[in-house]
């Protein structure tokens, strides 16, 4: 025979369980965007951002505090995983992404490209993530994206690194 009654209160007692550790997850995420309250808001595109040299599309997987993978940023939307389309102009990165907020990164903010393995929350196999770093505010910050076709990344980070190494150029000789 079966007990009904000490049967339901278990599986009441663990819908609870989950509920709680649910709202604290939620509590938690919402506590790390009041702590990072001070990042400026992001940047939109210009409304002529010029010829796209790159167009990409894939996901955008998250980002992070600039050489600390595990330090997601949710600030401003940074956090929000969403498909996303990447157009590389002379003006800078813009990232467009559908159900979450658009971001743009002025040419003058990008610091580097490379590929890497991973982003909180997010391992991928070696050199299967594109991460792009920038900066905002007085912070570097390390965004991953992975493209629909991973043959892609390589174009990227030559492109990015190219575009970084003569705007730093550029200013060397003001």
């Amino acid at each position: 025979m079966t007990d009904w009654a000490a049967r339901i209160g278990w599986v009441v007692g663990l819908l609870l369980f989950v509920a709680l550790v649910y709202w604290l997850m939620r509590e938690g995420w919402k506590w790390r965007g009041t702590l990072q309250g001070d990042l400026p808001e992001l940047p939109t595109a210009p409304d002529d951002p010029g010829e796209p040299t790159l167009t990409m599309s894939g996901r955008y997987h998250g980002s992070t505090t600039a050489g600390q993978w595990l330090d997601r940023i949710v600030a401003h939307g940074l956090g929000t995983r969403s498909r996303a389309e990447l157009t590389l102009t002379a003006a800078g990165l813009d990232v467009v992404r559908p159900g979450a907020t658009d971001f743009f990164v002025p040419a003058a903010a990008l610091r580097e490209a490379r590929l890497d393995k991973g982003i909180a929350g997010k391992v991928l196999t070696e050199g299967g993530l594109l991460v792009v770093t920038w900066e905002h505010g007085d912070r570097l910050i390390d965004s991953g994206f992975r493209s629909d076709r991973a043959a892609e990344h390589n174009a990227w980070v030559e492109a990015l690194n190219s575009m970084n190494n003569t705007s730093t150029t550029e200013g060397a000789e003001r």
